[in-house]
């Protein structure tokens, strides 16, 4: 069981290396769609990322119509935006959805949103904020997303090391 993120022109390679590790961290799967502002070598990307590199499932695409003709069901995107009126817990999400992610100057584009603004979410905060950080509001979203679906597989109870 996995979710999927996807990053539209993500530009800060701090962010998009944070969720690198949260997508490994959680079994999801990433998806970049291009142009990236950086090089996916930059050390600020590996170094955010730290060594979760290898757990991560990740795919390259030139649009998001591009992402959207291969994936696309019906009902099956989330498109996570501050337009929105639904909010992220407001969804009912399922194994194999896709949460999509805009810029982090310029969030994902209008068009976009109209179209599938009855898909689209927003994560609650006081009305003078601006946004949130990337990296922050995927982990949101996609913990959300787990909750709803008991964590799927992932290890939900920890113990203390023997010393």
């Amino acid at each position: 069981m996995k979710l999927n993120i996807v990053l539209v022109e993500p530009e800060i390679p701090q962010n998009t290396g944070n969720i690198v590790r949260t997508c490994a961290a959680t079994g999801s799967v990433l998806h970049l769609v291009r142009p990236l502002g950086f090089d996916t070598s930059d050390k600020y990307l590996k170094r955010a990322g730290l060594d979760y590199w290898y757990l991560t499932e990740i795919h390259y695409y030139d649009s998001i119509e591009e992402v959207m003709e291969k994936h696309y069901n019906g009902s099956n995107f989330y498109f996570l935006s501050t337009k929105a009126k639904l909010r992220h817990s407001d969804a009912k999400f399922s194994d194999g959805d896709f949460l999509v992610f805009g810029k982090e100057t310029k969030g994902l584009p209008e068009p976009l949103l109209e179209k599938y603004y009855d898909h689209t979410l927003r994560i609650p905060m006081i009305s003078d904020a601006r946004s949130l950080n990337l990296s922050n509001s995927v982990a949101i979203a996609l913990y959300e997303a787990l909750r709803q679906n008991d964590y799927f597989d992932l290890k939900t109870e920890g113990e203390i090391p023997k010393r």
